[in-house]
């Protein structure tokens, strides 16, 4: 395929904005749906919208087929070693939220230690709060230098031996550096530390396989790998999973009920309480299967690396702007840029480029925390997908340029 014939499996992408052609480059926020995610969505919503695993009747089997074949297709896809490492949850940030309650329950007591990174997302920093708070832990931060790169170095000096777990983004969802994330998880297995990876970038613009990775948790949302909203992945480690109680009570979750008290079900439906959201995540099969023949389709990964390569060039060789996230090469980077435009607010660059039918983001994309690293208020961001084309990065280059002439 080419970027034209992706982008026909796309109907949002025909649509027009103020009469322009609609330029998408929010990926980073939301990815569309192809038309085979939306008939599957439509198709269980329509024929098979019966509760799983409960029922005996021929749509709660249907539906429960496909829920448990999106959680293959989930298995296979990260290369996980059993489907009870599997576990659905809302998205990126219910799954860390789990881990961190969870996980905290089981194994972190007053004085122990949490990592995170300068260049987390809110959803993999606040819940670690939280923990920490409520178990009077210490969280500790491995920042990252000028050009946006973790200080691995330092990472070491970090650790010690009340350290209980390190939680690291795969891709800065700001940064779109991809980080050295095998190499991290080593580094703490060196000194018995587990590691949860945020794969919510990570795992749509890279072949993840979490065996070789060798991390104890990968998180990651659907609905940025053209999945439904509302649908997300926890992969865990059975060795931990089995060990951490449960994060919510209620139906589906359980073994036996009695007042004496509760066992629990088997992995992974011991966190997968409550009815789930089956329609969405059926979802995940189609759209997985999408993803993954884009990624095997070598001219697609060309096209979007060329576009990803002239967006570098011009937006580091204007002298106007001041980007954030440096690669030291271009493989190193995603085609994800955030940046400002000196003496031009980003909201105001946002809506002049939304009234030219470019969709971007502005603001501080849920990182306060690297926003005060770098001194500014807020950004600019353009996060593209494959269906995103060469002609659609000129045309933002010179709706860019507008914008600014207009602004100062």
């Amino acid at each position: 395929m080419d970027a034209e014939e992706i982008r026909r499996n796309f109907p949002a992408l025909g649509r027009q904005v103020y009469g322009r052609q609609l330029v998408y480059f929010d990926n980073a926020a939301t990815a569309q749906r192809p038309r085979s995610v939306i008939d599957e969505w439509t198709r269980i919503t329509e024929q098979c919208n019966a509760n799983i695993h409960r029922a005996v009747h021929l749509m709660s089997e249907e539906a429960t087929t496909a829920y448990e074949e999106a959680r293959e297709a989930v298995r296979k896809f990260i290369n996980a070693g059993s489907r009870e490492e599997v576990v659905f949850t809302s998205g990126t940030t219910a799954s860390i939220n789990l881990v961190a309650f969870s996980f905290g329950e089981a194994f972190v007591s007053e004085g122990d230690e949490v990592i995170v990174t300068e260049c987390e997302h809110h959803s993999d920093i606040v819940p670690w709060q939280m923990m920490c708070q409520r178990k009077g832990a210490v969280l500790k931060v491995l920042k990252v230098d000028d050009s946006g790169h973790l200080m691995i170095n330092s990472l070491e000096g970090l650790i010690s031996d009340r350290t209980k777990i390190m939680a690291v983004t795969h891709i800065s969802n700001v940064l779109g550096l991809v980080n050295p994330v095998k190499e991290i998880v080593k580094k703490c297995h060196g000194k018995g530390v587990p590691v949860l990876v945020d794969g919510a970038q990570g795992i749509v613009h890279s072949k993840v396989d979490v065996q070789d990775l060798d991390c104890d948790f990968y998180v990651f949302s659907g609905h940025k790998i053209y999945a439904a909203p509302g649908t997300g992945v926890l992969y865990g480690k059975k060795k931990w999973l089995d060990r951490m109680p449960p994060y919510m009570g209620g139906g589906e979750m359980v073994g036996t009920v009695r007042f004496s008290g509760t066992t629990y079900a088997p992995l992974p439906l011991k966190f997968e309480a409550g009815t789930q959201n089956f329609a969405g995540a059926a979802t995940l099969k189609p759209a997985l299967e999408f993803a993954d023949s884009l990624m095997d389709d070598a001219e697609i990964v060309r096209s979007i690396d060329a576009v990803r390569d002239y967006l570098l060039d011009a937006l580091i060789s204007d002298s106007r702007i001041r980007l954030y996230g440096i690669p030291e090469n271009a493989v190193g980077k995603i085609p994800l840029f955030s940046f400002s435009m000196d003496g031009v607010h980003h909201e105001d660059l946002a809506l002049i480029l939304d009234k030219m039918g470019i969709a971007v983001r502005s603001g501080q994309m849920c990182a306060e925390p690297l926003m005060d690293r770098f001194g500014v208020t807020g950004m600019l961001r353009v996060s593209l997908a494959p269906y995103n084309t060469m002609r659609e990065a000129e045309y933002f280059m010179k709706c860019l340029d507008k914008a600014a002439v207009m602004l100062s």
